[in-house]
């Protein structure tokens, strides 16, 4: 505990870290702030029936994406979502596209190019989804006496500008947070929204087992216990790497004098799930696809099956489903975002090479093997997790607001964005604690 302090008092004293974390924290109260604001023309106090219809299901993860915001009919129900889905598009469609693969190949500038392409084509999601959401508040029972102006385009053109627009300031947020603040602030959006949820499902889930006789203070702990071993399951996943040593030819290297790096061996780190969530995300995307079938065709007995199994996605069939999905598309997208060959590549222009391997094809195909065979468990376990909220459901019977943060996506974004906040954290503190050793070494070079 001693030394936590300290860590805190570090990061208190660089002034640019310390301005970092106060501007994002300063967004991030903006972004939460934003979320409770409800679209003008709807009365709040009819929206119990929308918040009651989001508290589980699909909806309910979509709205714990949100911070609540989707439930609460606001100025961001949207979300960070819409630019989420227009990043992945951008991403596939570089596979197919040479204009995209010549952007990536064009360094900053490409960069920026591609990002704007993303901008362009979140607001045309937003354009389409921002009206399906006004129109579909009905089907979760908000009644026509909570749209204060009606349904009509005096209403709904306003409507759909701050929808549109609120989305695009949510996007402008996570990029700041990202140029001015600690980095990752789309993630930190998310993360943000996914643990602001997280309070008012644990107490549910407590009031349920200390009101109801259901196991009471001690079934509590043995939850709070199993979480914290799920957490730690997930760090294990995200971190868990293999590494394939590297050899690099002897060479001579001057900083301020001559020293001679006889054969130094190096490693590259390949991740055990170098996909991340995005598997799931995937996954869970595709899966709306079996019950929306089962609903065109529910006038026969497999098509009302499949409507009603795939609706629930803590049921048997929606999860067996999911779990083949996300292996399939670890595989897939691991393929995609690891270019082995050009690892290989690079590796052999910089006079590296593999012990045993010849540099080139060969260490392409080695590299390509070895990520092949890391991805299977990686892919089993990151389907186990995903999977893990039905199961405790089912097991223990948990309240499903408790129960996604037992696994799945929002697990894994809170345990991922985590892992990577503090690294960077600590990289200011190693980078100032670097810059005080060499101030006073003999070998510090002076311009």
């Amino acid at each position: 505990m001693k030394k936590f302090f300290e860590t805190i008092s570090n990061i208190w004293k660089i002034e640019e870290l310390r301005n970092r974390i106060l501007i994002t924290l300063s967004l991030l109260l903006v972004y939460r702030f934003g979320c409770q604001i409800v679209l003008p023309g709807i009365d709040s106090t009819q929206l119990a029936a929308l918040a009651s219809g989001t508290d589980q299901g699909i909806f309910g993860l979509l709205n714990a994406f949100t911070g609540g915001a989707f439930a609460n009919a606001s100025v961001f129900a949207l979300g960070i979502m819409p630019y989420i889905s227009a990043s992945i598009v951008v991403q596939l469609m570089s596979i197919a596209i040479p204009y995209l693969q010549k952007l990536d190949k064009e360094g900053e500038s490409g960069r920026k190019t591609k990002n704007q392409i993303t901008r362009w084509l979140t607001i045309g999601i937003c354009v389409v989804q921002a009206p399906a959401y006004l129109y579909g508040l009905e089907a979760f029972g908000v009644q026509d006496s909570a749209f204060l102006l009606g349904k009509g385009l005096d209403f709904m053109i306003p409507a759909v500008v701050i929808l549109v627009t609120g989305c695009v300031f949510a996007m402008w947020l996570g990029e700041k947070i990202t140029d001015k603040g600690i980095g990752n602030g789309i993630s930190l959006l998310i993360m943000i929204g996914i643990i602001a949820t997280m309070p008012q499902s644990f107490v549910q889930e407590f009031i349920s087992r200390t009101t109801n006789n259901t196991g009471g203070l001690m079934f509590i702990l043995i939850e709070v216990i199993l979480w914290f071993l799920v957490i730690l399951a997930s760090v294990l996943l995200v971190m868990a790497t293999r590494q394939i040593p590297v050899q690099y030819a002897r060479r001579t290297a001057s900083g301020g004098y001559e020293k001679n790096i006889m054969g130094s061996r190096q490693y590259i780190p390949l991740k055990l799930n170098a996909s991340g969530v995005m598997p799931i995300i995937f996954a869970q995307a595709i899966m709306f696809a079996p019950s929306l079938i089962g609903k065109t065709f529910n006038n026969t007995a497999a098509g009302q099956w499949m409507e009603v199994q795939f609706q629930d996605i803590f049921g048997l069939a929606y999860n067996i489903l999911f779990a083949v999905l996300i292996i399939i598309f670890t595989y897939f997208y691991t393929a995609i975002t690891v270019p082995t060959n050009k690892m290989a590549d690079d590796l052999k222009r910089s006079g590296g090479f593999i012990p045993g391997i010849r540099p080139g094809k060969e260490t392409g195909d080695f590299l390509d093997k070895v990520m092949s065979l890391i991805t299977l468990p990686g892919s089993v376990f990151l389907a186990i997790l995903a999977v893990l909220p039905a199961i405790v459901v089912k097991l223990m019977d948990i309240q499903q607001g408790w129960a996604l943060f037992y696994g799945g996506t929002s697990l894994l974004i809170m345990v991922g964005v985590a892992i990577d906040t503090v690294q960077q954290v600590n990289a200011y503190l190693l980078n100032r604690h670097y810059d005080g050793l060499m101030k006073t070494g003999k070998n510090r070079k002076v311009a």
